[in-house]
C-alpha cells in the first residue's frame, strides 16, 4: 500500500474507538522510503506505537528517489558507523522536536527516537548498510480522550513524518562538514584509546579540554569561567591522529596515581572526566579527547547494597561469630564491605584500572592510622585497609589505581605519580610527596627507637627496685562495742516509730514506683510523642519536624488566589515567617540536599488514615517552597473529600477528576 492509501484509511477511522488504529499496522510505500508500522498502541496513554522507515542506499534517478544516500566512507569502519548512526539519531530527534505539535490527549502527536546524551553510544535506533538506511522511532497516534483523531493522524504520518525523514535522514539536507567532523572525532578518539596501552598509559587528557559541567544534573560543558586544561610538562605526551593531526596532553602512566589538592580545586571533576573517558563524546563537549582504558571501573561504597557469594577475604576477614568472608552474602552491606565487594567483582570482570574518590569511599576501608592501630589491636580489626593492598594489586595483577585523596598522606608511600590540582590546573608533585613520606618515616623510626629505650630503662628500674616486706594487716578492727539504750535504773528504753522519717521514706518509695509504672506504660504505648521515638523505630532518615500550630491551614488573603500562578517576589514576602512555616522551609531544604544528584520533580503526600495531616503538609510545604523561589503545582488528589480548594478559596467545579476522565483543560486563574 502507498501513502495515499494510509491517508484515506486514517480519515475513515476518525471519531472511532482508539483500538481501531490497530487496522493501520503494515508496510506503506512513500516517495523515497518505506514505512513499516510494527506495533500500534491500544490506548493514548499507553506506550507509543513503534514504527520504522527504510531508505534505499542508492543514487537511483527515479522520480521517487528524492533522498540522497550516504557515502560509504562515512561508515567504512565500525567507529565511523557508530558515529554516523549517533549523528543521524540526534538529527532525527532535533527535527522531530521542531515539527511536532500537540494533537490530543496522552502521547498524541509524539514523534520521538532513542534519547541521546553527551556520549556517543552504539544504538539500534538507526542502522545503515550499503543497501539501506533504517530508522526506528515511536509515534503517539492522536486521540481526544479515547477517540481517534483521524485527520490529525493523517497529517502526522503523511505530512510531518516525510518532512522529518527528508531533513534528518537525507544526506543532501545535512551539514556535511559537521557530519564529517562528528565521524572523524569519534574515529580519532577510538584510535587514541587503542594507543594508551602501547605507551604504558591508562588515561589521556588533551590540552584545551573543558572538564567542568554546568551542574550536577546538566552534563553540558560549563560555558563561563571554565579554564581549559593544560598538562604539566613532566606528564606531557603527544599523538598524531589519523584525521585531525597532532594533539598533546597529560598522560597518566600505569601504576598508582594520586590526585590531591584543596577543596573545590577540581580533583573530583578530573576523576569524573577520566571515568567517562571510556566513552566517546560529541564534538563541542570539551571532553572529546579525554580518553581512558576501556577496562577502567569507578569504585565507591554502596551502603545497603546486596552481596551474594563474593570472596572479600583479601580485604575483610575474621568477622565476629566466625562468619566466613570467602563466600560473603548480605542483603544490607556496610560501606566497607560494599566497597570491598565492588573491587572484587570488578577484578573478576576483568578491570585493569580502579578509579576511587575519597568522597564516596568508606573511611575505615581506605585508611587506618597508627593511633587507631594502637587503640584497636590488629587481631580485633577485620578490615585490611586499601592502602595496604593497593601496591599488591598492581605488582601481582597489573591493576592500576587512580585515587582522589585530599585528607590523608598515607598513600604517599605507595604512590607512583602524585598530581596536585590548583584552580583546575594539574601539577606533578611526586618528588615532594615522596620527600614528605620519607621525612615522616624517619621520624616514626626515631620515635619507635626512643620508645624502646624508655621501655628498657623502665624494666631495669624495676629490676633494681628494693623489695620491701609489707606490714601484716588485720582482716578486721573493732571500733566500738554495741550498746542497748537503757534508763539509769537499768530498764530498756522503748523505741517508737519516727513518723516524719517513715512518711518521707514511704513518699520516696511511692514516687519511685510511680516512675517505674509510668515507664512501663510509656514502653507499652504505641503512639509516637517525639521525633527521637520515630527515628528509633523507623529505619529512615528524618526529613523534618512539623510543630502543632493554629496556622496549619491559614493563608494570607493576598496570597491564596495566587497559588494557581507564579508568585511575585512581593507576594512571596507576605507568607508568614513563623516556626511552623520555617519547619516547612527546612523540610524543603532537606529534600533538596538529600536528592542533590537527582532533584525531586514530583512528590506524593499520603497517609493510612484520615485527618493525619496530608492537606496541612501539602499546603504548607508548597508555601515553604514558594517562599524559597520555586515554582509549585499543588494538586489535591483526594477525590472523595477534597479540602484545599476551600482553604484557598478556589472554585472546584472543574478539577483533577475532569482532567483525568474527560481530558478537559483547566483554565488558568
Amino acid at each position: 500500500m502507498d501513502s495515499q492509501r494510509l491517508y484515506q484509511q486514517l480519515l475513515q477511522l476518525d471519531q472511532r474507538s482508539y483500538k481501531a488504529y490497530k487496522q493501520i499496522a503494515g508496510v506503506y510505500q512513500f516517495p523515497g522510503f518505506e514505512l513499516s508500522i510494527d506495533y500500534v498502541q491500544g490506548d493514548p496513554f499507553a506506550s507509543p506505537s513503534r514504527l520504522r522507515v527504510q531508505i534505499p542506499q542508492t543514487y537511483s534517478q527515479r522520480t521517487d528517489s528524492r533522498i540522497k544516500s550516504f557515502p560509504e566512507e562515512l561508515y567504512r569502519s565500525h567507529s565511523r558507523e557508530v558515529a554516523l548512526r549517533d549523528y543521524l539519531t540526534r538529527q532525527f530527534a532535533q527535527v522531530a522536536a521542531e515539527v511536532r505539535g500537540r494533537r490530543g490527549s496522552g502521547n498524541s502527536g509524539l514523534i520521538a527516537i532513542a534519547p541521546t546524551s553527551q556520549q556517543v553510544l552504539e544504538r539500534t535506533s538507526v542502522l545503515i548498510t550499503s543497501k539501506q538506511l533504517e530508522a526506528r522511532f515511536v509515534v503517539g497516534l492522536p486521540a481526544r480522550g479515547r477517540t481517534v483523531l483521524g485527520k490529525q493522524a493523517a497529517e502526522l504520518l503523511c505530512d510531518d513524518l516525510p518532512l522529518i525523514v527528508d531533513r534528518a535522514l537525507n544526506y543532501a539536507q545535512l551539514n556535511s562538514a559537521e557530519l564529517q567532523r562528528h565521524v572523524e572525532t569519534v574515529e580519532d578518539a577510538d584510535w587514541l584509546r587503542q594507543q594508551l596501552a602501547e605507551r604504558g598509559l591508562v588515561t589521556f587528557v588533551a590540552n584545551g579540554a573543558i572538564l567542568p559541567r554546568q551542574s550536577g544534573v546538566d552534563d553540558r560543558p560549563l560555558t563561563t569561567h571554565a579554564l581549559p586544561f593544560q598538562s604539566p610538562d613532566s606528564l606531557q605526551v603527544s599523538f598524531h591522529r589519523p584525521n585531525q593531526g597532532e594533539i598533546g596532553g597529560m598522560g597518566i602512566p600505569a601504576g598508582i596515581t594520586l590526585i590531591v589538592g584543596g577543596g573545590y580545586h577540581g580533583k573530583s571533576t578530573l576523576l569524573r572526566a577520566i571515568a567517562l573517558g571510556i566513552y566517546n563524546h560529541i564534538p563541542g563537549d570539551g571532553r572529546e579527547f579525554v580518553l581512558t582504558d576501556p577496562a577502567a571501573v569507578k569504585i565507591r561504597a554502596e551502603d545497603g547494597r546486596s552481596i551474594s557469594g563474593v570472596n572479600i577475604s583479601p580485604f575483610i576477614n575474621h568477622l565476629p561469630q566466625g562468619r566466613s568472608t570467602e563466600q560473603f552474602s548480605t542483603e544490607n552491606a556496610s560501606g566497607s564491605t560494599s566497597q570491598a565487594a565492588n573491587i572484587m567483582e570488578s577484578l573478576e570482570a576483568g578491570a585493569t584500572v580502579l578509579l576511587v574518590d575519597e568522597d564516596t569511599s568508606a573511611t575505615n576501608f581506605m585508611i587506618r592510622d597508627r593511633r587507631m592501630q594502637a587503640l584497636i589491636a590488629k587481631a580485633k580489626e577485620p578490615i585490611t585497609p586499601f592502602v595496604d593492598k593497593i601496591r599488591q594489586l598492581y605488582q601481582d595483577y597489573r591493576v592500576s589505581t587512580i585515587l582522589v585523596m585530599g585528607g590523608s598522606g598515607d598513600y604517599f608511600d605507595v604512590a607512583d605519580t602524585v598530581i596536585a590540582m590548583t584552580d583546575f590546573q594539574p601539577q606533578e608533585v611526586t618528588e615532594q610527596a615522596k620527600a614528605i613520606a620519607q621525612q615522616y618515616t624517619t621520624l616514626e623510626r626515631e620515635l619507635e627507637s626512643a620508645s624502646q629505650r624508655l621501655t628498657d630503662l623502665t624494666l631495669k628500674g624495676q629490676e633494681l627496685a628494693l623489695e620491701v616486706e609489707p606490714k601484716p594487716q588485720k582482716p578486721w578492727e573493732l571500733i566500738a562495742a554495741p550498746t542497748i539504750p537503757q534508763t539509769q535504773q537499768g530498764q530498756l528504753i522503748a523505741v517508737s516509730p519516727h513518723w516524719p522519717v517513715n512518711l518521707a521514706l514511704g513518699g520516696l518509695a511511692g514516687l519511685g514506683l510511680g516512675i517505674l509504672a509510668a515507664q512501663l506504660l510509656e514502653r507499652s504505648n504505641n503512639v509516637f510523642h517525639t521525633a527521637d521515638e520515630v527515628t528509633e523505630s523507623v529505619p529512615l532518615p528524618l526529613l523534618g519536624v512539623i510543630p502543632a500550630s493554629d496556622e496549619a491551614l491559614m493563608l494570607p488573603a493576598a496570597i491564596a488566589p495566587q497559588l494557581t500562578s507564579q508568585l511575585t517576589q512581593a507576594q512571596t514576602s507576605l507568607i508568614p515567617c513563623s516556626p511552623f512555616q520555617e519547619s516547612f522551609r527546612s523540610l524543603n531544604t532537606n529534600l533538596k540536599l538529600m536528592a542533590a544528584e537527582a532533584p525531586i520533580r514530583a512528590c506524593v503526600i499520603s497517609s493510612a488514615m484520615p485527618s493525619d495531616g496530608k492537606s496541612t503538609v501539602a499546603l504548607n510545604w508548597s508555601k515553604g517552597a514558594a517562599a524559597m523561589g520555586q515554582k509549585v503545582l499543588l494538586v489535591d488528589a483526594d477525590l472523595r473529600y477534597p479540602k484545599l480548594h476551600k482553604v484557598l478559596g478556589l472554585n472546584n467545579q472543574v478539577g483533577l477528576g475532569e482532567l483525568v476522565v474527560d481530558q478537559r483543560w483547566i483554565p488558568a486563574r
